[in-house]
């Protein structure tokens, strides 16, 4: 999908996401969901989605491997914790470049291939990074117990902590859990400071996003998806292109990584697992594949839906249908009970299905329909008023 853009249109766009992310403690709090834990999974997963849309979106290179990618970003980061500070800024920067090292080694040997032989590469790789990191390397990655931070741990830049507990992640003394509580309308909002780490990262991963989106290269990506063979046939060599579109992507997927690491400093194997590369594919066809906002609503939804429709129970279910009668309750709970709690992927795989058939495009799809029913609508407006008036 290629959105019609302008630049003042990008510059409202930017604009609309970066409120939109800022307020999230505000905007999300009537729907149970503003809580500091569910933020920070929003925008971390954000970033995952909007970085597997670079490669998937643009050039329709579809990876099941991009959980590789988070799962060494993840790993960095703690040793990053472990061996030199628990600063959060340090342990960005060395999963990204972790993760950018790890998926260029790679994007060179999948990229040899496309379709459907490229997404099987790299699953394999995938899965060969998981067992590696669950079985092999244990020296490394601590197995199935997780690399962990530990009193012991050097860490060489920071000062000797006498308190006797395990020191917490931090932005230059700013520690990542500080919540600070307000009142607003009956409500308890949380703003937390690992939240807004995330969020300002989230809304820079965005506006590079969209710069590549705009940029000579990203058409060259398009140009990729619409017709590779012919891009060949041109003399042109694809690969470069295609190679830095695999290590951004897995740079951003790496950075998603070091961010979970950094709102909570544990690495375990289960991250690289071939069900969390199949999830962002879920987040970016959900909101829009090919678009700059869909990836990120994808997100979400999919994250809203792991965390607060699991957590419905039957009581919680009967307070929604109190004001009906016993018998009639109880049916409806009954039956909204296989929707909720253990079943909520079902519901998820309902609202998928439904959007995918529906909306191939996504939610953006929907959204650019509205828009369009509502400026012919306009126009038919504005034409039957110029008709209406009398000829002078």
């Amino acid at each position: 999908m290629i959105e019609k853009t302008s630049p003042r249109a990008d510059r409202i766009l930017l604009l609309a996401f970066v409120a939109a992310v800022l307020l999230g403690p505000i905007l999300l709090a009537p729907f149970g969901a503003g809580y500091p834990d569910l933020l920070q999974k929003f925008a971390i997963f954000g970033i995952f989605a909007i970085g597997f849309n670079i490669l998937f979106g643009l050039t329709g290179y579809l990876s099941f491997g991009h959980a590789a990618f988070l799962g060494v970003g993840s790993y960095a980061a703690v040793w990053s914790f472990k061996l030199l500070s628990m600063n959060v800024v340090p342990a960005v920067i060395f999963a990204v470049i972790v993760a950018g090292l790890f998926s260029a080694v790679i994007g060179y040997i999948s990229l040899r291939r496309s379709g459907i032989y490229f997404s099987i590469l790299t699953l394999a790789f995938a899965q060969m990074s998981y067992n590696l990191a669950y079985s092999v390397l244990t020296p490394i990655t601590n197995g199935e117990t997780g690399l962990q931070i530990t009193l012991g741990d050097p860490r060489v830049l920071d000062s000797v902590s006498n308190d006797g507990g395990l020191p917490v992640t931090n932005l230059f003394g700013l520690a990542m859990n500080q919540t600070w509580e307000t009142a607003l309308l009956g409500m308890t909002l949380h703003f937390n400071a690992g939240f807004y780490f995330c969020a300002l990262l989230l809304i820079a991963a965005f506006y590079i996003s969209m710069r590549i989106f705009r940029s000579p290269f990203g058409m060259m990506l398009r140009a990729v998806k619409s017709n590779q063979n012919r891009m060949s046939y041109t003399g042109l060599n694809i690969r470069p292109y295609m190679l830095s579109a695999f290590m951004i992507s897995g740079m951003y997927a790496g950075l998603a990584g070091g961010l979970l690491a950094a709102t909570d400093p544990l690495a375990g194997a289960e991250r690289m697992q071939w069900t969390a590369s199949g999830e962002v594919v879920l987040m970016t066809i959900l909101g829009g594949a090919g678009t700059l906002i869909g990836p990120v609503l994808g997100a979400g939804i999919i994250k809203y839906a792991e965390n607060v429709f699991s957590s419905f129970n039957d009581q919680i279910l009967a307070g929604f249908f109190d004001f009906l009668p016993d018998s009639l309750a109880s049916a409806l709970v009954w039956a909204a009970s296989a929707f909720v709690g253990d079943g909520w992927q079902l519901t998820l795989g309902i609202i998928f299905m439904v959007i995918v058939t529906f909306l191939p495009g996504g939610l953006m799809e929907g959204v650019n329909r509205i828009r369009k029913w509502h400026e012919q609508r306009q126009r038919g407006n504005d034409l039957s008023s110029c008709s209406a008036k009398p000829a002078e």
